[in-house]
């Protein structure tokens, strides 16, 4: 798993720098007879749909940044939450055949080669096993070999309906008593989008044989669900049986910080750290938090023990020169962003790391340097909403108020789920007197930062205008 940390950090000047449902009768009968239906407005601190309901009083927009989903960016990306799985049947089975091809596969040895063994030619040109030809009620009756074919066809040639299928008749043939086979179907089932079906699957398999990676896999059918609560139930029932497992630990840390938890989030992960102390995305996310906690000096320390064990890449040096920067070591803070430019593996790292250097360059009073780095910036990628914004206050600075107009326009099409913009436009309106326009992005900020002093204030004002006319 490779370790992503997108610190973006804000400034700020004059403006922000960036840093109920109508259901025919069918539509219910159809959500009442839908296993996998979620309720539709979920309690505080139940849902991971709407992590800004959590009880656990998250940080604000104005000190970490959130992504569209409302959720703080974290430490560490998770191939869980950036994968993307099939959701529904439909689009499980239009998967491709194989992991390589697009293309179902197709033989025409069939009619030179007997077909008992059909199956099992291989060529330098075709695929290593016909899945097609192959007779899968002979292979379940041989427990080894199928336990190797099963994952062969499930992980190398992605083909979900045949591993299912060979899943099937092997635990037949084992009369149910295998939990392994359990757990497989449980995987297929949960691959097609059949929570319900994959959740008595792994629940059977408990049973028969207490193991880690059946907590974790039903863990997953649950979030996949949008039941946080009860993952974080069966992880402490885990913990119970396997005390100090670091993976269920874990598993706890990663639920609070998605429901915006993170004070619990970060003492689950000082638990990991506890058991292994070389625990990368324990690490990563402890230094995040204490980042955006104004303590960069505490993140550095964890970001320097991440260097330490061998982390090399981009991320981490653009964190490093953030923490540099942000606890006045300025010595260290353009070579680390050099190293992260020269280690940016693609253009959306290069594009993180020029925001970075254009916040830098902010904070040392140069805004030429930082109007270029925003510049390349966009160059790098050219959907930064965060960049458009921090473009268009320096624009409104030379007051060119037109293109900071477009430019936050852009921003605000981008990022709706960003106050910023929102709120850098009813700035702009107010100041050129288009005070409906301002009202109606005023509206937009709260929505998107309920909480924003100077928005509540600025439509205080605005309503007081209205009033007077």
């Amino acid at each position: 798993i490779q370790a992503a940390w997108n610190l973006k950090t804000r400034a700020l000047t004059e403006m922000v720098y960036v840093d109920e449902i109508d259901m025919d009768q069918e539509g219910i009968a159809e959500v009442i007879l839908d296993e996998n239906a979620i309720a539709q407005v979920a309690r505080p601190g139940t849902s991971l749909k709407l992590p800004g309901t959590s009880q656990g009083g998250g940080p604000s927009p104005a000190v970490r940044p959130v992504t569209q989903s409302g959720r703080p960016l974290t430490g560490f990306v998770r191939p869980s939450t950036q994968g993307g799985r099939p959701s529904t049947m439909e689009q499980a089975i239009r998967t491709p055949r194989t992991a390589l091809s697009a293309r179902p596969i197709t033989s025409a040895s069939g009619g030179y080669v007997r077909p008992g063994t059909a199956s099992m030619i291989t060529n330098p040109d075709g695929p290593f096993i016909n899945l097609s030809r192959l007779n899968l009620t002979k292979y379940a009756q041989k427990p080894k070999l199928a336990k190797a074919l099963f994952e062969y066809i499930f992980h190398h040639e992605n083909d979900v309906k045949n591993a299912l299928d060979l899943a099937a008749l092997a635990t037949e043939y084992a009369q149910f008593k295998d939990w392994w086979w359990k757990v497989q179907i449980g995987k297929c089932y949960y691959r097609l989008g059949l929570y319900r079906e994959a959740e008595k699957q792994f629940k059977s398999a408990l049973k028969q044989q207490d193991m880690v990676d059946t907590i974790l896999y039903l863990a997953k059918v649950y979030l996949r669900l949008d039941q946080p609560v009860t993952a974080l139930n069966l992880f402490k029932q885990g913990l119970e049986r396997f005390p100090g497992e670091v993976t269920l630990i874990c598993g706890i840390a990663r639920i609070y910080e998605e429901t915006n938890n993170i004070s619990l989030a970060a003492e689950y992960y000082k638990d990991v750290l506890k058991q292994d102390n070389t625990h990368v995305e324990a690490i990563a996310c402890i230094g995040s938090n204490h980042f955006y906690s104004d303590q960069p000096e505490i993140a550095l320390r964890f970001y320097r023990r991440l260097l330490q064990m061998g982390v090399y890449n981009c991320q981490l040096f653009n964190n490093l020169g953030l923490c540099c920067f942000y606890a006045q070591q300025y010595d260290m803070t353009l070579s680390s962003f050099e190293r992260a430019l020269f280690l940016a593996e693609n253009e959306e790292e290069t594009a993180d790391v020029w925001y970075n250097l254009g916040h830098v360059a902010v904070g040392i009073g140069d805004l030429n340097l930082a109007y270029q780095c925003f510049k390349l910036t966009l160059v790098n990628n050219n959907d930064y909403a965060e960049a458009y914004n921090n473009l268009a206050v320096l624009e409104m600075r030379k007051g060119h108020t037109e293109q900071a107009r477009a430019l936050l326009q852009t921003a605000s099409s981008l990022a709706p789920h960003m106050y910023e913009p929102h709120f850098n436009v009813a700035i702009l309106s107010e100041k050129v007197g288009d005070l409906q326009k301002s009202y109606t992005a005023a509206q937009k900020s709260e929505e998107a930062f309920p909480g924003h002093v100077d928005t509540q204030q600025l439509i205080k004002q605005l309503k007081e205008h209205f009033a007077m006319l």
